[in-house]
């Protein structure tokens, strides 16, 4: 996973490192051969200065620019491998998500040495990766099993002391019907700690939490889940593994990536969100709907793609094969809410890059220069400036 603040680009690597460059010049800066004592998955900056890093030996560092021969401290409380770090701004709470299925808050405020206090938000099984919107209102969780889980009006200090996640409603974003409680899903599905988990519970509870909510402006209560299966092109009941997750920099939209567990399809899927209460105070909220989508070369079976919008929100660049594709929602990079359509079309390609021996696994925009770099399974970093 690629990382940029303003003057220098991280990269994660397999083999316990953590490499930084010049993202003007490529220089190489520095390599952290010891960042972790197993892969490192994901890196997030808190600001211009300090990072974090996570890592498959199941904790978190963090680390300062101006000081890397040592952490600041590592931050222990999952159980399996960390695979996603976000950060809100506004509270200075680092959010952490791994395959132990659990979200978890850290207090970087009360930082010290030794660690910082932390407590588990949110449990799901088979989970993937866990996202903030930008204004830090909602929280995504994809999972394996292809079900999306949309936490709204988000309150982590509230829900650090709370533990409990009024359940909307559990349906697919394709069809006003079908509709079932969270609390009667199949055993394969995910269930959140602290909410009602047998139907005969869930379904009156969810009726009369939204009842209440509707009688305050935005519908629903602090904390609220919704748990979807996202509409993907192609076989209905084929079943989805949501691999990658990310969001639209304006907060528009979610951005993901969905391969099959029956064939070799995968698709890059854009879902709208599509805002305000209830139609009625027990109606079932749909809070996505998809828009654009374009199926992918799934070169690479097996293996995990990070893909990104551009800084600006108007472009997306794809992993795709040995190289990455810049897509847009038409052929003018124009923004999404000027050519939203009625009906799902397909993603514009603008343009391909091509430029490793391996297969892509992860691509991100520079923040603030013309740039995109591309990472690979064989470990090669390749950086563009492309001209439109």
């Amino acid at each position: 996973m690629l990382k940029k603040p303003k003057s220098v680009l991280t990269v994660a690597c397999e083999q316990t490192e953590v490499l930084l460059f010049d993202p003007i010049s490529s220089k190489h800066i520095k390599t952290l051969s010891e960042a972790h004592e197993d892969c490192v998955n994901n890196i997030r900056f808190l600001d211009n200065r300090l990072f974090a890093t996570c890592s498959d030996d199941t904790t978190i560092a963090l680390w300062d620019l101006r000081k890397l021969n040592t952490k600041v401290c590592t931050l222990h409380g999952h159980t399996s491998w960390v695979k996603n770090i976000e950060y809100d701004t506004n509270t200075r709470l680092l959010v952490t998500s791994g395959f132990d299925g659990n979200v978890i808050i850290w207090d970087t405020n009360r930082c010290t040495e030794d660690g910082c206090p932390h407590k588990k938000f949110f449990h799901t099984r088979f989970l993937m990766r866990m996202r903030l919107t930008p204004d830090c209102s909602k929280m995504l969780i994809s999972t394996s099993s292809g079900y999306l889980l949309i936490l709204h009006d988000l309150d982590l200090n509230k829900s650090l002391e709370v533990g409990s996640y009024p359940i909307l409603r559990a349906r697919r974003t394709t069809s006003s019907s079908d509709i079932t409680s969270s609390g009667s899903s199949s055993g394969s599905g995910p269930r959140a700690v602290g909410s009602p988990c047998h139907q005969n519970d869930s379904g009156p509870l969810s009726e009369k939490l939204l009842s209440r909510s509707s009688q305050r402006e935005g519908g629903s209560p602090r904390n609220s889940l919704e748990v979807l299966t996202p509409e993907v092109p192609g076989e209905r009941d084929r079943g989805n593994c949501i691999t990658s997750l990310q969001l639209h920099p304006k907060g528009w939209a979610t951005l993901l990536r969905c391969s099959s567990n029956t064939d070799d399809q995968e698709w890059t899927c854009v879902y709208e969100f599509q805002e305000g209460a209830p139609v009625r105070p027990v109606s079932p909220r749909c809070s996505l709907r998809l828009t654009h989508c374009i199926e992918e070369a799934n070169v690479g079976r097996g293996y995990i793609k990070e893909l990104c919008f551009s800084p600006d929100g108007r472009m997306i660049s794809s992993p795709h094969g040995f190289g990455i594709r810049l897509l847009g929602f038409d052929a003018h990079c124009s923004e999404l809410v000027d050519c939203l359509p009625k009906e799902a079309s397909p993603l514009k390609e603008i343009r391909s890059l091509y430029s490793h021996n391996d297969v892509v696994l992860t691509t991100k925009f520079s923040p603030t220069h013309c740039q995109i770099a591309s990472g690979c399974l064989s470990g090669r970093v390749s950086l563009y400036q492309p001209k439109f």
